[in-house]
């Protein structure tokens, strides 16, 4: 499915108004949260539209059709950045180990230790996040709270990884002083895990969505993931 050009420039400024009131009003830096537009479902040519407004950084749930559209954009300049945001089976790193720019969905030592394997020696280490079930919510993947340390401490001395943060996607909740609670949680995690590792590069905080990355932001996010209100609504393959 495509938008036109200006849909997608009106809607992508208008995000950008929310985290910036979003941050005004948490007294936190205008650049402290990075945007990430979450393309999933939609085409390139939407995607090139959104990078010619200046945005950058694109999310991609469907690894093969994040691949798609990765080398179909390879050409673009300033160059993208792509993040996989979306589950990652064993028989998948290689995909995104070779073409992703981030990984937010690391959740088991198996999955890290296959992408540093299979991440090419010409790249830069591959940026990961720990998915982490923050909630406990019982169909959601991520690891426990209480178990995140140990993979961090484990991940981290993988060679061709990165360990940047922590992203979580909570089960939406009723407020915005529940969606604040839910995710201060997360940023508690993230400031415990970042004092034990002392590594300079974990400083990235992945969650918020379009519904709730005004709360996200007030708890510390320091990146939100926005898909439907850039892109528009999604219409799902029967």
């Amino acid at each position: 499915m495509s938008n036109s050009d200006t849909v997608l420039r009106d809607n992508l400024h208008a995000v950008q108004a929310r985290i910036a009131a979003a941050c005004a009003a948490s007294a936190r830096s205008a650049n402290s949260v990075q945007l990430l537009a979450v393309s999933k479902t939609f085409s390139a040519d939407d995607v090139r539209q959104v990078a010619a407004c200046g945005q950058r950084d694109f999310g991609e749930n469907y690894i093969q059709e994040g691949v798609d559209k990765i080398i179909a954009l390879q050409d673009s300049q300033p160059a993208l950045v792509w993040h996989c945001i979306g589950p990652m089976q064993s028989n998948k790193t290689k995909l995104v180990a070779e073409h992703f720019d981030w990984a937010h969905t690391v959740d088991r030592l198996k999955i890290a230790q296959r992408l540093s394997d299979q991440r090419p020696a010409h790249l830069a280490p591959l940026n990961v996040c720990l998915q982490v079930n923050i909630d406990g919510g019982e169909t959601k993947s991520g690891i426990a709270p209480a178990d995140v340390l140990a993979l961090a401490t484990e991940v981290a001395k993988l060679p061709r990884l990165a360990l940047r943060g922590l992203m979580t996607i909570p089960d939406p909740v009723e407020g915005f002083d529940a969606q604040v609670a839910v995710h201060a949680k997360a940023r508690a995690l993230f400031d415990e895990v970042k004092a034990a590792l002392n590594l300079p590069q974990f400083d990235t905080l992945s969650m918020g969505m379009t519904g709730d990355l005004e709360a996200a932001v007030q708890a510390g996010s320091t990146m939100v993931r926005v898909g439907t209100a850039i892109f528009g609504g999604r219409t799902y393959a029967a």
